[in-house]
């Protein structure tokens, strides 16, 4: 997020907040966990393709036997475009979680490119974490965006924070933030616990440790 707490600005086009040294992390943690998951806004404005993207973690995780991450999306009562990459890039499962009232829709709309499931009304992020470790889902890293974050964070349910600063202000209240407004677990009686910081360059690492679940 910039230093202002934005994700995103207000126009079009997507703003890059990373640099290449914090890429390269995020990919490695995605090769590291067994599915990647966002929220309808982030595949809207970004179109993530949500793949490990070096030929050496993919080989890794093949020699170990385990497939590509699988690809999770929460829509709610939205929908997306099935022509999206996170539809169409990847020989990987790819789930999507809606609302009852548009379950239906979802499955028509898109059709063989991924399952529907129906989260509840509205969707249950705990529904949806019960739902992917049925499936074998043990590590799920939950990349964004601002309502994502937090429907996961307000209810409890995040064991590791990483927050990456990027060194500019954005400046636009229209813009998307890192959290929207609810009752979070940390507050001033309740800190969470930083357990590493670590300068990339020029963005800065911020790990928080989030629950008891928390693996060093």
């Amino acid at each position: 997020m910039s230093l202002d707490g934005y994700l995103d600005d207000a126009t079009d086009e997507r703003l890059v907040l990373s640099n290449s040294e914090d890429l390269d992390r995020v990919d490695a943690m995605r090769a590291g966990c067994d599915a990647i998951l966002v929220g309808a806004n982030t595949i809207r404005r970004d179109n993530p393709r949500l793949l490990v993207r070096a030929a050496e973690r993919r080989e890794r995780r093949a020699g170990d036997g385990l497939p590509p991450p699988a690809k999770v999306a929460i829509l709610g009562h939205g929908d997306v475009d099935p022509g999206s990459r996170f539809f169409t890039e990847g020989d990987t499962e790819k789930i999507v979680y809606c609302a009852t009232t548009t379950a239906r829709h979802n499955r028509s709309r898109l059709g063989g490119r991924a399952e529907v499931v129906d989260g509840g009304e509205p969707v249950d992020a705990a529904f949806v974490l019960e739902d992917l470790a049925a499936r074998g889902v043990g590590r799920l890293l939950v990349e964004g965006g601002s309502t994502i974050h937090t429907m996961f964070l307000t209810a409890g349910l995040v064991d590791e924070l990483h927050l990456v600063i990027a060194p500019f202000f954005v400046g636009d209240g229209r813009a998307p933030r890192f959290v929207g407004d609810g009752r979070f677990p940390w507050h001033p009686g309740h800190r969470a616990t930083v357990v590493d910081v670590r300068q990339m360059d020029d963005v800065v690492l911020l790990r928080y440790a989030l629950s008891e679940r928390f693996e060093a």
